[in-house]
């Protein structure tokens, strides 16, 4: 019983939190991650519970909703996957069991549950963070240098002009994990400048609409940078792949979470498996080099293998807020379409000619010019809804319309502004 009880102290979890009477046969696991990933976790679980069978049901994030709101959920013990805004739904709907009832009293110090002053796990206690993608840059260095190109470390580098055409940006509407990574470059600048930096970055960049395709850009040479989810540009550099992954200061970890079904028809075997996939031995299998992914449990860094970045040490001030964002992701996504994908060569044309208005005007000196200039830009960029607006936003064929129609008389505005600024710029 001693050596037990040290055992479950190394783990990080308490000793109240183990199963004291046998597990069910059997146990229903609801994920969407890959088979390279569940594969593992399933055998190691059931090398250290034997008599328990565990079970997958693979569902996107999507496809798992219908099943986890019917009476009994689909017979689903745990939910484990990358899925930001189920779980705060499930939660609120009273569908998912608290932790601290349902599984392994959780020792904080061990698994703080944050990175920095951002929060990954419930504060209520229904659900868990189980591991973390973080946001970064890609970049392939020989391409770079060869163009005599700067490295970008932060997003506004992205936005840099002699960066135009070398970077590739995911589609939010498209690409899974872009609305995220959009909304935190708008978190991280404001609503407003942050929507004026997008813009800048994504009009002259090769707009990827599938989700490896920023990080298939950059590996293959076709550009030289791009935001991106890390995973990818790690499994890249596994490969062989001539790149790195530069994590901006104003960055976030996005958590993937693990909760026990409110319904579980094997409530201990439920808890038995979110120990073990939180536990040490569990976190350390995310080192493998077939699923890279990045531990929730900062002790076991220590083993982790040779390059492998530590968000708990770079974790800064900056506290992205996922359930904000999970709130208005459609709005951010039909916003960037209606402001970038179906008006890129528009906006790219027009940001040339605001940039032409606003070095002639300040060359001027006149400070009625410079403020004119700017006003432009501000029209060009305008976005159709306030960040208040944005959340909870459900966006129809009539809105987006109505969108489409606000930013072109907006952007006609401010072309009709820049070529007054150019014309007023050249009179002696």
């Amino acid at each position: 019983m001693r050596l037990r009880a040290l055992v479950v102290l190394a783990m990080g979890i308490l000793p109240g939190a183990l199963h004291a009477e046998p597990l069910e046969s059997s146990l229903l696991v609801l994920t969407s991650y890959p088979d390279e990933l569940v594969s593992r976790f399933e055998a190691a679980f059931e090398r250290a519970n034997p008599g328990t069978d565990l079970r997958v049901l693979w569902k996107t994030g999507r496809e798992a909703m219908p099943i986890l709101r019917s009476a009994d959920q689909g017979g689903v013990d745990v939910y484990w996957t990358p899925a930001l805004r189920n779980f705060p739904v499930l939660r609120d709907e009273g569908r998912l069991r608290p932790l601290d009832t349902a599984s392994p009293v959780l020792d904080r110090e061990a698994l703080p549950g944050r990175i920095g002053a951002q929060t990954l796990s419930d504060p209520s206690g229904r659900f868990e963070a189980f591991e973390v993608a973080g946001y970064g840059i890609v970049v392939n260095p020989a391409y770079l240098a060869e163009r005599g190109l700067p490295t970008p470390r932060r997003w506004a580098d992205l936005a840099d002009p002699a960066l135009a055409g070398h970077v590739a940006f995911p589609v939010p509407s498209r690409v899974g994990f872009a609305p995220v990574l959009v909304d935190i470059i708008l978190q991280a600048e404001g609503w407003t400048a942050g929507w004026t930096l997008l813009q800048r970055i994504a009009a002259s960049a090769e707009l990827a609409d599938r989700g490896p395709g920023v990080g298939d850009s950059v590996a293959s040479g076709r550009r030289g940078a791009g935001p991106t989810i890390d995973f990818q540009a790690l499994n890249a550099q596994a490969d062989g792949k001539p790149v790195e992954i530069l994590y901006p200061e104003r960055t976030a970890w996005l958590p993937a979470h693990i909760g026990v079904t409110a319904a579980a028809p094997h409530p201990k075997a439920a808890a038995a498996f979110v120990a073990f996939a939180l536990s040490e031995e569990g976190q350390r299998i995310l080192f493998h080099p077939d699923i890279r992914r990045h531990p929730v449990r900062p002790a076991v860094y220590r083993d982790a293998p040779a390059g492998t970045g530590n968000p708990f040490a770079a974790a800064g001030a900056f506290a992205y807020e996922t359930e904000r964002g999970s709130r208005r992701e459609p709005a951010v996504a039909a916003l960037f379409d209606a402001l970038i994908t179906r008006r890129q060569d528009e906006l790219r044309e027009l940001l040339a000619l605001l940039d032409e208005a606003r070095r002639a005007a300040a060359r001027t000196g006149n400070p009625a010019l410079v403020a004119k200039a700017e006003e432009a830009l501000a029209l060009a960029t305008a976005v159709p809804v306030t960040e208040e607006q944005a959340a909870g936003l459900t966006v129809t064929l009539a809105l987006d319309q109505d969108w489409a129609e606000r930013i072109g008389k907006a952007r006609a505005a401010a072309a009709d502004t820049a070529r007054a600024v150019l014309a007023a710029a050249k009179e002696p």
